[in-house]
């Protein structure tokens, strides 16, 4: 074997790293109009392939256009595009955190009853006790009654506008 058949890369490191790159443009062609903005794709003909591959409708087409995106980013520096899906990725991520955690609340205020409130009021000073109250004494109503927790969707409304009035403080 000669030196330059050591350096060079098998067949299926490169066909691996070109799927990468495809599984990458396909991630970026399938962000909303506003995500893609946040992602710095600063290659006009990335951007113009990025475009065409969200008006396909064929899925040939849009096959073929995926492996013509992984073909231009072979000669782009990609960490600017791959730290803005990372923090896209993260900001998901922390979002479905927050939403966990508002329906643990929910669940805890549900369970917990009229004594639960005084942790909410605490987590949440700007919020409305009666109206609390009257939330809490409706769910357990409708339990009694084997009615659909209409009031618990209420409760958790509420305590994500609190938590969003909050965030803006």
């Amino acid at each position: 074997m000669t030196e330059s058949e050591l350096e060079r890369p098998s067949k299926t490191a490169v066909k691996k790293e070109m799927q990468a790159l495809q599984n990458l443009g396909e991630q970026l062609v399938k962000l909303s109009n506003n995500e893609l903005a946040k992602i710095p794709v600063h290659d006009e003909h990335l951007s113009e392939a990025i475009a065409t591959a969200r008006r396909l409708t064929s899925r040939e087409g849009l096959r073929r256009q995926l492996q013509y995106i992984g073909k231009l980013m072979r000669g782009i520096d990609l960490s600017e595009i791959e730290a803005g899906l990372a923090r896209r990725d993260e900001g998901q991520r922390e979002l479905a955190r927050a939403f966990h955690n508002l329906e643990a609340l929910r669940d805890e205020i549900a369970d917990g009853g009229l004594p639960a409130i005084d942790g909410v009021v605490e987590q949440f000073p700007d919020a409305d006790r009666q109206r609390l109250r009257t939330l809490v004494l409706q769910i357990a109503k409708d339990a009694k009654a084997n009615k659909p927790p209409a009031a618990k969707r209420k409760l958790f409304q509420y305590l994500k506008e609190l938590q969003e009035h909050q965030a803006k403080d």
